[in-house]
């Protein structure tokens, strides 16, 4: 019995060492967390959804998921290399916005001379240690962060691994001029020694000049945030709107379905493009990500006038196969008659120009 209670101090010790590791980054300060408490989506000592959002379904079974999860199916990740367009990066193609995916949730948004780019992920996995856990995909390494222009604004919806990366923030952090995030999530980029004057944290509905004309406004999802065993919640979640003197730009990060998409456009108006995830959903857990059906919903909602689909195409997080997401989004969108970008990684999109629209996964 002793040496069972000295082995399992031993394992404790461990895992609690291992959390404090740079890649878990770091619980909001005291500071930080007077400022969290008074924002009234903070209740018992977490951010809150605007519905009751269970992270999974009420009726899921653990051991049929778990199952799932390790059975080989071959289907979830491509049979071969996904296609790509390598082209430089710090050549604007058009006087127009031009938009650029890498894949996933990353994307690069160029307009009035400003660069913008959005929760970018380069590593190989979406994990704190590289090596463990769904690698990329083979076909979508064609970018890193040496291929980057400098960043005016980093744009981060919220701290979840395949949205946050810690070796990409350094890789990059020469590059940014400032970044931009739900409440808390400044705690984890101090740790990691990004510049404090450059770190700038929005709760929902809040609104920040760029200059240029431009401003960001900081809007509800419906998810949840954290890295670790025992930070679920302590940080916030959002999605955007990019406000230019041309166009408007819906970043909506990872969010199940809700009432939210049609307040944002009761209170903004339709937006010219929508990026919307569509990948990574279940039904263990419908609550905080949407199935295709929804995302083509949500759209709508938001009176878009292009859908642009992420969160899929780069790594595999769930049990569906790896092009279901973009072909039951496709079958539904052109039901709805909606249009819908599907670019290749690094096909530029030039809004009111070039809206690709090949169906490149088939090939």
């Amino acid at each position: 019995m002793i040496i069972t209670l000295v082995t399992l101090a031993v394992i404790a010790l461990a895992v609690f060492l291992f959390l404090q590791t740079a890649p878990f980054g770091s619980s909001p300060s005291n500071a930080r967390l007077e400022r969290i408490k008074k924002s009234p989506n903070y209740k018992d000592g977490v951010f809150q959804n605007l519905s009751p959002t269970p992270v999974m379904a009420e009726d899921a079974s653990y051991f049929d998921m778990l199952k799932q999860q390790f059975s080989k199916d071959s289907t979830r990740e491509p049979a071969k290399a996904i296609p790509s367009i390598k082209r430089d990066l710090t050549v604007k193609p058009s006087d127009k916005p031009t938009i650029t995916w890498f894949g996933h949730s990353s994307y690069l948004i160029q307009l009035d001379g400003k660069n913008i780019l959005i929760d970018p992920v380069f590593s190989n996995s979406t994990s704190p240690v590289q090596g463990i856990g769904n690698k990329k995909y083979s076909g979508t390494e064609v970018y890193g962060p040496a291929d980057f222009p400098s960043i005016d604004y980093l744009v981060l919806t919220h701290d979840h691994y395949d949205h946050l990366d810690y070796q990409t923030t350094l890789d990059m952090k020469s590059k940014i001029g400032n970044y931009y995030m739900p409440l808390g999530v400044g705690s984890h980029m101090e740790s990691w020694g990004i510049d404090t004057t450059k770190i700038h944290e929005l709760d929902w509905w809040q609104e920040i000049d760029l200059g240029s004309d431009m401003k960001l406004v900081c809007l509800p999802a419906r998810h949840f945030s954290g890295r670790g065993v025992t930070d679920r919640g302590k940080t916030l979640w959002a999605s955007y709107l990019l406000i230019t003197p041309t166009h408007k730009i819906y970043l909506g990060g990872d969010s199940g379905y809700d009432t939210h998409f049609k307040n944002i456009n009761e209170k903004y108006g339709a937006v010219d493009i929508a990026f919307l995830e569509s990948g990574q959903y279940n039904a263990y857990w419908p609550y905080i990500h949407m199935m295709p059906e929804q995302t083509v919903q949500a759209s709508i909602d938001l009176q878009a006038k292009v859908l642009m689909p992420v969160h899929w195409g780069k790594y595999t997080l769930a049990l569906h196969s790896w092009d279901e997401p973009i072909n039951r989004l496709t079958i539904e969108a052109h039901k709805k008659n909606l249009s819908v970008v599907t670019p290749m990684i690094g096909e530029p999109i030039i809004l009111d120009s070039i809206l690709p629209k090949s169906r490149w996964w088939e090939k």
